[in-house]
């Protein structure tokens, strides 16, 4: 889909890279020609991770455990990048964290812990970034948001706090740090199965799985490759005049939920007939 070089010799860092869809990207990241900057809590995952990719794509990997809730780590990280690497040319906003839960039974702890992570890292890792981006002349911000960042919903409100916030910061950002050749864009996946995402927000013995899939009108859930190439487009330099967009790719699924009539696709065709031939007959 790309030429092989499309990312050669830019340094990415990308957050909660160790697992699921972070570590999907940074592999396509890998594959492209980047260097590679993967940051988490868990030392043993990262490692992990950068001698899978190190073996498949022989991109250079620089692992940095960090919990991004605190500035003072996150500096340090992107210190420890830089010293390797040179410069920081993208970052990737993809770590977070969430859970499913009736909105009256989360206490302020609960709550305190998703915001932080999600949003209070994000700007985090935002601002050191920037900071290492504006010597060096510019870069790309990717963030990792959600479709019920423009809708909300229940049962994840802390998340659609976060995700919310990190949307407005896209929006803010692109207009603001333009100036200093910095992008910022964010993506809004639908449904990517991953082992932790699935774990924590598909509960046991609902066929939620299934039900979940209908709600897509391709009828599918999102592939990680489809996903990278997105990202990786966005990274690029080919994507130089998207600034401040935030790219949907659900398979339609939010579009779907958004229309008043959309659950009419539930009718049976001998209801149609009815509803035309009254139709008619008032005509």
């Amino acid at each position: 889909m790309f030429k092989n070089d499309l990312l050669e010799n830019k340094t990415i860092i990308i957050t909660g890279g160790g697992t699921g869809l972070g570590k999907s990207m940074a592999t396509r990241f890998g594959e492209l020609g980047a260097n590679l900057v993967l940051t988490s809590r868990r030392e043993a995952v990262l490692d992990e991770a950068a001698r899978e990719i190190n073996d498949k794509t022989g991109a250079e990997v620089l692992t940095v455990p960090t919990d991004i809730r605190h500035s003072d780590q996150v500096t340090e990280m992107v210190k420890k990048a830089v010293d390797k690497f040179g410069k920081i040319d993208c970052l990737l906003n993809n770590a977070a964290g969430n859970f499913i839960s009736p909105t009256e039974n989360l206490s302020e702890n609960a709550f305190r812990t998703i915001i932080d992570i999600v949003l209070i890292g994000t700007f985090n890792c935002t601002q050191a970034a920037g900071k290492a981006m504006r010597k060096s002349g510019g870069g790309a911000i990717l963030n990792i948001v959600t479709t019920y960042a423009f809708t909300g919903s229940g049962y994840v409100v802390p998340s659609a706090c976060a995700k919310g916030g990190i949307l407005a910061m896209t929006r803010s950002l692109a207009v603001e740090w333009a100036k200093y050749g910095i992008r910022t864009n964010a993506i809004a996946p639908g449904p990517f199965p991953t082992k932790g995402a699935w774990k924590r927000l598909v509960p046991p013995g609902l066929n939620i799985e299934k039900k979940m899939m209908e709600r897509v009108p391709l009828k599918r859930f999102g592939e990680h490759e489809e996903l990278a190439n997105l990202a990786s487009y966005l990274m690029a330099d080919e994507s130089g005049y998207m600034n401040g967009e935030v790219v949907t790719m659900d398979g339609g699924e939010w579009l779907k939920g958004a229309g008043q009539f959309n659950e009419l696709e539930r009718m049976p065709s001998l209801a149609w007939k009815a509803m035309d031939i009254a139709r008619k007959r008032k005509k």
